[in-house]
C-alpha cells in the first residue's frame, strides 16, 4: 500500500503522488518510459531509496520510517547499478554465493551452528527450490552451471537474477527492465514466470515499457520538475513553464547582438585607417634606403 508516495532528487521529483493498494500475490506493473522514475518507484517500494513524501506499507511495514526492516522481506532481482550479475561469474558461483550471504546475514544464530554437513544440504535444496520456481535448467545451459553469465541469452539472465532473489523467500520481488531487448515470445516467457511466482504468494513489481492486460498497472510520467529540460523539444506544450522562458531567451540574446554591431563598426575602422595611412609611408622609407646605398656604391666605385 502507497499514498502519496514521492520522491525528489538533486535534479527534481524522480516521481510524486504515488498511491496504489496491492495484496498479497498481486503482479505490479510499474510502465512507463525510461527516465520516468519508474526505477526510483520500486527501489523506493522495496525500502533501498528513501522518500520525503507520503507512505507506504509493505508487510505491515511503514516506509520510509522501517526501510530496513522491509529489505529483509524485500528481495531484488536484476536491476542495473544496484544489484547486477557479475559477467565474469557463472552461474555456480552466483548461487553458492548467495547461499552462503543468506546464511550469514539473514539466518538464525542457531542455524549458524549447524553441523557443515546439514548447512550445505538446506543451501543445495534452497537452491534447487528457487531455480523451480524460476524456472531455470541448468542442463538445458551451454556448459551447464558453469556456463558465465556473459554466455546466457537475456531471458536465462532474467531466471537467475528471480532465482537468486528468491532465495531469501521474499515475500515482496522487484524486477527492473522486465521486457527489455525480449522477443515477443521471450516476452510472454518473462510475464507468465513473474505470474507463477506471485501465484505462489510472493507480490512482484516489475518494471516495463508495456504492462499485461491482466496486471496492476502504475504508469510513471514526466514530472513538473523535468519539463524544462524536454520543452524544447515538445512544441506541443504550451502551457508548460518552459513555453514563456523559450519565447523570451532568443529575445535576450539577439537585442544586445543588434546593439554592439554598430559599436565593432565604429571601433575597427579607425583601428584600419591608419594601417592603412602606414602603407605609403613604409613603402617611401625602403625606397629612401635603397637609393641611398646604390649612392654609396657608385661613389665607392668612383674613387
Amino acid at each position: 500500500m502507497a499514498e502519496g508516495l514521492g520522491l525528489k532528487g538533486p535534479r527534481g521529483w524522480a516521481f510524486r503522488d504515488v498511491s496504489l493498494r496491492a495484496g498479497a500475490g498481486a503482479l505490479v506493473a510499474l510502465e512507463g518510459p525510461s527516465g520516468t522514475g519508474r526505477t526510483c518507484l520500486l527501489l523506493a517500494l522495496t525500502g533501498r531509496m528513501k522518500t520525503q513524501e507520503g507512505h507506504a506499507e509493505v508487510g505491515g511495514l511503514r516506509l520510509p520510517r522501517k526501510m530496513a526492516a522491509v529489505r529483509r522481506i524485500a528481495g531484488l532481482g536484476q536491476v542495473p547499478g544496484v544489484s547486477e550479475l557479475d559477467p565474469s561469474l557463472t552461474v555456480a558461483e552466483h548461487l553458492r554465493e548467495r547461499a552462503l550471504l543468506q546464511r550469514r546475514f539473514d539466518g538464525s544464530v542457531r542455524a549458524l551452528l549447524r553441523r557443515p554437513g546439514t548447512r550445505a544440504a538446506e543451501a543445495r535444496a534452497r537452491i534447487a527450490e528457487a531455480l523451480a520456481a524460476a524456472g531455470l535448467d541448468l542442463a538445458a545451459l551451454p556448459k551447464g552451471e558453469r556456463t558465465s553469465v556473459r554466455d546466457l541469452e537475456r531471458l536465462e539472465a532474467l531466471r537467475l537474477s528471480i532465482a537468486l532473489a528468491l532465495m531469501g523467500r521474499p515475500r515482496l520481488i522487484g524486477v527492473d527492465d522486465t521486457d527489455l531487448k525480449l522477443s515477443d515470445a521471450d516476452r510472454a516467457e518473462a510475464w507468465a514466470l513473474l505470474r507463477a511466482v506471485a501465484a505462489g504468494g510472493t507480490t512482484v513489481l516489475a518494471v516495463c515499457s508495456e504492462a499485461p492486460a491482466d496486471a496492476l498497472r502504475i504508469t510513471t510520467v514526466g514530472t513538473a520538475a523535468a519539463t524544462p529540460a524536454t520543452g524544447p523539444a515538445e512544441p506541443t506544450e504550451p502551457g508548460t513553464a518552459a513555453g514563456p522562458g523559450t519565447a523570451t531567451e532568443p529575445t535576450a540574446v539577439t537585442e544586445p547582438a543588434a546593439a554592439e554591431e554598430p559599436a565593432e563598426t565604429a571601433e575597427t575602422t579607425p583601428a584600419t585607417e591608419p594601417a592603412a595611412a602606414e602603407g605609403p609611408a613604409a613603402a617611401t622609407e625602403d625606397d629612401i634606403t635603397e637609393e641611398g646605398t646604390a649612392d654609396a656604391l657608385a661613389e665607392t666605385g668612383r674613387a
